[in-house]
């Protein structure tokens, strides 16, 4: 018996609909007057550069916990005592948040929303690392019915309870949705709570939210 098509896109925010701050080193670097080429970790596009990284995708540190050491690192270069990480988004990234927008997600995003689907965000840091008033200023997240974010809740993926939250939000089914996050660990999670999932590549975006789009018969293009 073929599966039913879902019903509602579950998108995490850092990584997925953003770009990475790896992804953006030159514009980090041109905004804090840093020489190029200075910040050399690359996270998964170079684990071999970035011994931190591979740490945390063991578990030995958590997300906040790697993204507040690279922090402190990019503070101390710009001499400079940073202690959060929205300091370094909203340094590293200048005033125009939709710059760091990867053009695939708002793609993904606009289709699946003018199809009539559901979407939603869940988010483990989404004001904690970009802050309060970041999202007033992504006018794409206006197609969003919903953004459960972990900064406020307590809740972080993969404890099962962020899923179910999402879940509850949009009053659907596990398997109605499909869930899309870059970490492994929160797509496990996502499974065993019987959601459909889509690990994304950082490094083919395209690839990844063509894959999203399938289980809604919809082509990206």
């Amino acid at each position: 018996m073929r599966r039913p098509r879902a019903q509602a896109l579950v998108l995490d925010f850092g990584g997925v609909i953003s770009k990475t701050l790896f992804e953006t080193h030159d514009l980090t670097e041109r905004t804090l007057g840093l020489a190029p080429c200075t910040l050399k970790w690359l996270g998964p596009f170079a684990p071999d550069s970035d011994p931190l990284w591979t740490s945390m995708q063991r578990g030995e540190i958590s997300e906040r916990d790697y993204w507040l050491t690279r922090s402190r690192e990019v503070g101390r270069l710009v001499g400079e005592d940073w202690r959060d990480m929205e300091t370094f988004v909203k340094r590293a990234r200048g005033a125009d948040p939709d710059t760091v927008i990867r053009p695939e997600a708002a793609r993904a995003i606009t289709l699946a929303a003018d199809a009539g689907f559901r979407l939603a965000i869940l988010s483990n840091e989404l004001d904690l690392f970009y802050g309060a008033d970041f999202r007033s200023r992504l006018s794409i997240l206006k197609r969003f019915d919903t953004i459960v974010d972990a900064t406020h809740t307590g809740i972080l993926k993969p404890d099962p309870r962020a899923y179910h939250s999402v879940l509850d939000e949009l009053a659907l089914e596990a398997d109605n949705c499909v869930f899309v996050d870059d970490q492994r660990r929160n797509i496990a999670g996502a499974a065993a709570c019987n959601m459909r999932t889509v690990l994304f590549d950082v490094r083919n975006p395209a690839a990844s939210y063509g894959e999203a789009l399938r289980h809604f018969g919809l082509q990206f293009d």
